[in-house]
């Protein structure tokens, strides 16, 4: 199969095209990921050359092409409880004290990719009420939000490979929460209908979501411009409640937002909250 050619004048053309359509940026000679990514794109949509691509793309005629090409660059690599430590903060700490006063509580996964960061928490949630650490009286609900439909829709059946599991989460939570189905397997009900999943393009308004005790927004400001991180940062504490949490990744900072947010150390990580 011969691979997808990207000149440099479409590679321009088509970083300025997905930047303005979801944010990202691609760096420079990144042309290899655009190959990879877009060659099946093309193939479906039987379109023979990328600058033919590029054409429907900017005339605006077909909405199914740019949500699948949205889908092809946006799908990450996600792991279950990923760097371990904000999923013991929030076991830990952060929950138990919204307990003491709070019978209902949000929680946001931003870009949550195929799921494993919001069932991660719901896991979590499980877990504690069993252990009668959350009275059957509280409402704990997660929403989590992607730009991909094609990945939501992955997320929301809840169904995984054994690879996939393998990516973080322990046998003892696979055997517990988990079902074998086919070659897969799926989520249990009570863990996966704790979550609601929702399409939302960071770009847009997120005034309609409501307002969040805590929102995890980990590993996706990276893709992004320093004005759109500040936008987007500035955005979620408008609907985060007053002394709501933020959890960034690891790489991640707040962007010259500091004035919005109090920057808490606990080891070996860090979370901000809303003033």
């Amino acid at each position: 199969m011969t691979q997808l050619q990207v000149s440099e004048k479409d590679y321009s053309r088509f970083k300025e095209y997905l930047e303005k359509q979801c944010g990202i940026v691609l760096g420079d000679n990144k042309q290899y990921l655009v190959q990879s990514r877009m060659g099946r794109v093309l193939r479906e949509a039987h379109i023979s050359h990328f600058t033919d691509l590029l054409n429907k793309l900017e005339s605006r005629s077909n909405s199914d092409l740019r949500q699948k090409t949205i889908d092809a660059m946006t799908t990450n690599e996600t792991l279950w409880f990923r760097d371990v430590h904000p999923f013991e903060y929030f076991q830990n700490t952060l929950l138990p004290g919204l307990l003491k006063d709070k019978s209902r509580i949000r929680i946001w996964c931003a870009a949550c990719s195929s799921g494993q960061e919001p069932y991660s928490l719901s896991m979590i949630i499980e877990e504690m009420i069993a252990k009668g650490l959350i009275n059957s009286r509280v409402s704990i609900e997660i929403l989590a939000t992607d730009i991909s439909s094609e990945i939501l829709s992955a997320g929301k059946e809840g169904y995984y490979s054994r690879l996939a599991l393998g990516r973080g989460l322990s046998p003892k939570r696979m055997d517990q929460f988990f079902e074998k189905q086919g070659l897969d397997w799926r989520l249990i009900d009570k863990v996966r209908n704790r979550v609601k999943f929702t399409q939302l393009n960071l770009k847009d308004l997120y005034s309609g979501l409501g307002k969040f005790d805590i929102v995890f927004c980990r590993n996706v400001l990276i893709y992004f411009s320093a004005e759109f991180k500040t936008d987007i940062l500035r955005k979620i504490h408008g609907q985060l409640n007053s002394g709501g949490a933020l959890f960034l990744g690891a790489s991640e900072s707040l962007s010259g937002l500091k004035d919005h947010y109090e920057m808490h150390q606990y080891k070996p990580g860090i979370v901000y909250f809303a003033h």
